[in-house]
C-alpha cells in the first residue's frame, strides 16, 4: 500500500473518522463502516490529510491551477491541501470555495479567494450522490476561464447504484472528468487484512464489498 494511502487510513481511524459497526445509509443499505471527515478536527490530522490529498493529486498528473472547495467540508480539505503542494512540493496553488448564500454587501458574490481561472481541481471529502460536485458546474458555468479538470475525494466507497453504475462513474460520464480518490474501499480491506485485532471488521467490509462494489 502506498505511504499517503497508509497514513490517510491511520489518521482516519484514530480520529474516529472512519469507524466499524453497523450503519444504515441514506440508500437504506447497512454498511460495516463509516466516513466522517469533519472529526478531522485538529491542527496534526488536518495537515496530514492536506498531504495525503496533496500526494494524490500528484500522482494523478492532472493539470491545476486553482483547487476548489465546496462549502463546507471541502474548505478545510483544499486549504490544506494548498498548503502541502506548497510546503512538499514547492507549488504555489491558489485555492477557491463558495459561500451557500450569495453575500450582499461587501465585496459580494458567491465565490472566496482565488479567481477561478485556469484548470480547477474541485476537493471534497466523500462523493455520496454528486450533489455538491453538480452544484460546483453549474457555479462556474459562466466563468468562461475556468476549466475543471477532475475531483479529488477522500474516500470513494466504489458503490453499485440501483442503475448498475456508481455515483462517481455516473458524474465522469456526465462532465467527463477523472474522479480520483486518496483511498476506497479495496484500500479499506487490505488495511484491515494486515491487523489481526481487526480481522472481523475485514470479513465485514469484504462481505459488503462483494454485494455492493464494483
Amino acid at each position: 500500500m502506498k505511504r499517503f494511502k497508509y497514513e490517510f487510513l491511520s489518521e482516519a481511524i484514530k480520529n474516529n473518522v472512519l469507524t466499524f459497526g453497523e450503519f444504515e445509509l441514506k440508500s437504506g443499505r447497512r454498511s460495516p463502516y463509516f466516513f466522517n471527515a469533519g472529526k478531522f478536527s485538529s491542527g496534526s490530522a488536518i495537515t496530514t490529510l492536506g498531504r495525503c490529498y496533496a500526494a494524490a493529486i500528484i500522482e494523478s498528473n492532472l493539470p491545476f491551477d486553482v483547487l476548489f472547495g465546496p462549502a463546507y467540508k471541502g474548505i478545510p480539505l483544499t486549504i490544506s491541501t494548498v498548503s502541502a503542494l506548497y510546503e512538499v512540493y514547492g507549488l504555489e496553488v491558489g485555492y477557491c470555495y463558495n459561500r451557500k448564500e450569495k453575500k450582499t454587501h461587501g465585496e459580494g458574490g458567491r465565490l472566496v479567494g482565488a479567481p477561478p481561472v485556469g484548470n480547477i481541481l474541485i476537493i471534497d471529502d466523500v462523493i455520496t450522490a454528486g450533489t455538491a460536485v453538480t452544484q460546483i458546474f453549474q457555479l462556474l458555468d459562466d466563468k468562461k476561464e475556468a476549466n475543471v479538470v477532475g475531483v479529488v475525494v477522500g474516500l470513494d466507497r466504489r458503490e453499485i447504484a440501483n442503475d448498475g453504475n456508481t455515483v462517481a462513474q455516473k458524474l465522469q460520464k456526465k462532465f467527463s472528468i477523472p474522479i480520483i480518490s486518496v483511498i476506497d474501499i479495496d484500500d479499506i480491506f487490505a488495511f484491515l487484512l494486515e491487523r489481526p485485532e481487526m480481522r472481523v471488521w475485514a470479513n465485514a467490509v469484504g462481505d459488503y464489498r462483494h454485494k455492493y462494489g464494483i
